[in-house]
């Protein structure tokens, strides 16, 4: 049985890859040995002959799975599902395995790092001072702000906890219904645009579905604050850029902080080299524990499934 992996953090993982060999000792296995970013044809021929897969942030639609009738089995490394259609999978008789959640740490600990970023102002210091400034700017604590939390699952709960020890006022908008939840974090769970209009610093944790792409818009961002912040660690299409790199270049937004671009690499080098920008390249989840945690629990998935089937 062959089994192809993806996922280029995945494929150059020893300790992964070990334990999926250890896992499934009778299959063959295809890595993304050179790291390459697969899609249309190039990921086809990559997953022709593969019975299931490990599939990191891949683009699967209907398309792609028509032309690959021995695959019958996906297993998700990561949490997010935006970039598989699951009609589709049904559609072709594909099972998903999936676990949520995995990497909610390292996404809110970086969330957080951002958030101390943006407020100190320390993304200026690594081109100032290398260019011989020594100009200090007081910046602003994060202790006491106001946190608007917009997506209360994993990561946004996970945030909540660390944010804890500085005092903050936590806002939360969710479409469920986190009542309990935050009543016991001392969470005030209210409506999209108060969460803008009220909030220091605004954060997202919400998955990119027809519902939630291109949300934070030009109206959106005009009901913040202009001294606010802006943190996208969740999936770029979520923010329009555009009108994002408008809002900061007129002073409209004091900084945001960016994980995620709609497209990747992004290749707007006007938004990307604005100094109230802070970008990272899509690290969110790839912490070293993070990658183990995502890794284990697509090869148990992956198991679990082959297993229950015979194979």
């Amino acid at each position: 049985m062959k089994i192809a992996v993806t996922s280029r953090s995945f494929s150059r993982n020893e300790t992964l890859r070990a334990e999926l060999a250890s896992a499934l000792p009778k299959a063959s296995f295809l890595f993304n040995e050179e790291g390459k970013v697969l899609s249309g044809d190039l990921l086809i021929s990559f997953l022709a002959g593969a019975r299931a897969a490990i599939i990191g942030l891949e683009k699967i639609d209907g398309s792609i799975l028509a032309r690959l009738p021995e695959l019958k089995l996906i297993s998700k490394y990561g949490v997010g599902t935006d970039g598989l259609d699951l009609g589709a999978l049904k559609k072709h008789g594909v099972e998903l395995a999936w676990k949520g959640g995995v990497n909610r740490r390292s996404v809110a600990e970086l969330t957080l790092a951002m958030m101390l970023t943006l407020v100190r102002g320390l993304g200026d210091y690594p081109r100032s001072i290398p260019a011989g400034s020594w100009a200090k700017k007081p910046g602003r604590q994060l202790t006491g702000k106001t946190v608007g939390i917009i997506g209360l699952g994993n990561i946004g709960k996970d945030l909540v906890s660390l944010l804890r020890p500085f005092g903050c006022t936590i806002l939360a908008n969710d479409l469920l219904d986190f009542s309990e939840f935050c009543t016991a974090h001392g969470v005030r769970q209210t409506d999209f645009e108060t969460v803008l209009r009220e909030s220091d610093i605004v954060t997202l944790h919400v998955p990119l579905t027809d519902l939630t792409r291109g949300f934070i818009d030009k109206r959106a961002l005009a009901l913040m604050k202009r001294e606010a912040y802006l943190i996208n660690t969740a999936r770029g299409g979520i923010v329009e850029e555009t009108a994002l790199k408008d809002a900061l270049r007129a002073g409209r937004l004091a900084g945001a902080a960016l994980d995620v671009f709609d497209v990747e690499p992004p290749a707007d080098r006007e938004l990307l080299s604005l100094p109230t920008l802070f970008s990272t390249p899509h690290i969110g989840g790839s912490s070293e524990e993070a990658v183990l945690a995502m890794g284990r629990a697509a090869i148990e998935g992956l198991a679990t499934n082959l297993r229950r089937n015979g194979a």
